[in-house]
């Protein structure tokens, strides 16, 4: 049953994506630089997290996003959001911060939580951006991966707080982040 998990926490990868690209490059979306450039790091790092603590073929989802987020990356410095505020900048330090700190600890447990709050941080340029412009997000991307780390989860062949902890806050932070989009998209009339 983990491999067919993982097999459908793939699927939906591919898919939840098809659309994000197709918008970036048709100028709709506007994925900000700072967001996916430590979204990459970070979900590439969770990925070995897992690896090491026994998450198994269930890992194959992060890892495939971490791929996909240095794709992304790659095209919001082409198309991305180039208004870039001071307070990105924070954000953007604070989580460099958080990653140094993650290289100089030894404990497995350690490094997931300050990866999952880096995460959150991460999630903030993104969130700002989308707050003033819904529009310049893709809604079924974010819903899709959600539903992608459920799925993800189920196929972990280990169940330890370092192998659930980081998906699970991404099942939660998609999650807030459609219903953000969606309450906005509707208050601005951009249903």
């Amino acid at each position: 049953m983990k491999e067919v998990f993982t097999a459908i926490g793939i699927v939906i990868t591919f898919i939840s994506y098809v659309p994000y690209f197709r918008d970036i490059f048709s100028g709709k979306t506007k994925p900000h630089a700072f967001t996916w450039l430590i979204w990459a790091t970070l979900t590439g790092i969770a990925f070995f997290a897992q690896l090491i603590d026994g998450g198994g073929v269930g890992s194959i989802v992060l890892g495939l996003t971490a791929l996909i987020s240095v794709f992304i990356f790659v095209a919001s410095l082409k198309v991305g959001r180039k208004n870039i505020e001071s307070v990105d900048w924070y954000f953007l330090a604070g989580s460099i911060v958080a990653i140094g700190l993650w290289f100089v600890t030894d404990d497995p447990l350690l490094s997931v939580i300050l990866v999952t709050i880096i995460d959150a941080v991460a999630f903030a340029p993104t969130f700002r951006k989308a707050w003033k412009d819904p529009g310049s997000e893709t809604t079924i991307t974010f819903a899709l991966s959600a539903v992608k780390f459920v799925f993800a989860i189920l196929g972990l062949e280990t169940y330890t707080v370092v192998t659930v902890l980081y998906p699970l806050s991404l099942v939660l932070a998609n999650s807030l982040f459609v219903a953000m989009l969606i309450y906005r998209k509707r208050t601005l009339g951009q249903a």
